[in-house]
């Protein structure tokens, strides 16, 4: 069985360090930046074949803005009327597979996606690299390039990129769970 991460907060005078379990997705809406950072940084790659099936998802964090501007949006992601409801991964071989995006009570399926095992964009350390540039997507979607890590059996934490004039610049923090609704 896979390592549990865990997190506990920093306190004024020491850095954060991974002490809390983290195991399911509900455990990590409430972190910030920083403490995602951690967790992605001591998390794994997954298999392409670990994410397999419709996966629950969750946006958590969007660094890229104040939360001043992100503290409503981020609070409407932990309801479940929040338009993304997660993705669905079908692994095409133990290098590659595809995927979509569900939205609206799962009831649509859009913005298809490859998958493969990357060096992140984060610390080129192995990732899963979700890639967007595909013909059959609005070219907005097509700049996306997220990756995803292993926190915890059946819990991975994402990270959004967005291509913009060649260059890459982090987004946002989602989670994806195989656990039940």
């Amino acid at each position: 069985m896979e390592s549990v991460l865990s997190f506990e907060p920093a306190a004024a005078s020491s850095p954060a360090r991974i002490t809390r379990s983290i195991t399911a997705l509900d455990d990590l809406v409430h972190l910030e930046d920083a403490e995602l950072r951690l967790l992605y940084e001591s998390a794994k790659a997954p298999a392409v074949a670990d994410l397999y099936g419709p996966l629950r998802g969750r946006m958590l964090a969007v660094p890229a803005l104040p939360d001043v501007v992100t503290a409503l949006p981020r609070a409407w992601a932990r309801t479940h009327r929040f338009p993304w409801r997660g993705k669905t991964f079908s692994p095409r071989s133990s290098r590659d597979g595809e995927g979509i995006n569900r939205v609206v009570s799962d009831r649509v399926a859009l913005f298809r996606f490859t998958t493969a095992i990357t060096p992140s964009r984060h610390d080129q350390k192995p990732a899963l690299e979700l890639d967007y540039d595909h013909a059959s997507n609005p070219g907005f979607i097509r700049m996306i390039e997220d990756e995803v890590r292993t926190i915890a059996p059946g819990l991975w934490l994402g990270q959004a990129w967005l291509r913009v004039r060649g260059r890459k610049h982090f987004v946002l923090w989602f989670a994806l769970t195989s656990a039940p609704h």
